[in-house]
């Protein structure tokens, strides 16, 4: 059911409702590779349980693992741009993205070795002599008189009579 190449809708996520291609399978049973490709659907690649995935009865012919620019050229084949009412990237967008791709996989700029460092040097703290607080005489609690707990005897209050509800008949 989830073979590569099936089309599926996401129901789960930021990205429900949009379609995205089956690319390959996790060792887990429940989990598969799915892609857009994200020029296309703007979903990206990544691991996706099949609960939060709608198969559809489109498939494309495409090989496992394939790269997003074999799964758009397998979308141009079968007409998949019309049957799913897809926008096609233009050639701009697309070499906007490879240009995105390649920033984002571009390494930092390298250092300089460590040798050609020289540590700067802080400058030394001059310790300030500490003052000694002075001790204040600690004031004595003088102990507080009990009071004496005066019980107030409870008057006896009359209760109160309720009158009875005679049933009407």
């Amino acid at each position: 059911m989830y073979e590569t190449g099936r089309i599926c809708m996401k129901t789960a996520g930021r990205e429900a409702g949009r379609f995205c291609v089956v690319v390959g399978k996790e060792k887990e049973k429940e989990f598969v590779i799915v892609t857009g490709p994200k020029i296309v659907t703007k979903v990206r690649r990544r691991k996706c349980n099949i609960h939060h995935l709608e198969p559809t009865p489109v498939k494309i012919s495409i090989k496992e693992n394939a790269t997003d620019n074999e799964v758009m050229k397998a979308f141009e084949k079968n007409d998949i741009y019309k049957k799913l009412n897809l926008q096609k990237p233009t050639s701009e967008d697309i070499k906007l993205a490879e240009e995105a791709k390649e920033r984002h996989k571009a390494k930092p700029k390298e250092e300089k070795p460590k040798e050609e460092k020289k540590p700067e040097k802080k400058p030394e703290k001059k310790e300030k002599p500490k003052k000694k607080k002075e001790e204040k005489p600690k004031k004595e609690k003088k102990p507080k008189p009990k009071k004496e707990k005066k019980t107030k005897k409870k008057e006896a209050k009359p209760k109160k009579k309720h009158k009875k509800k005679s049933k009407k008949k």
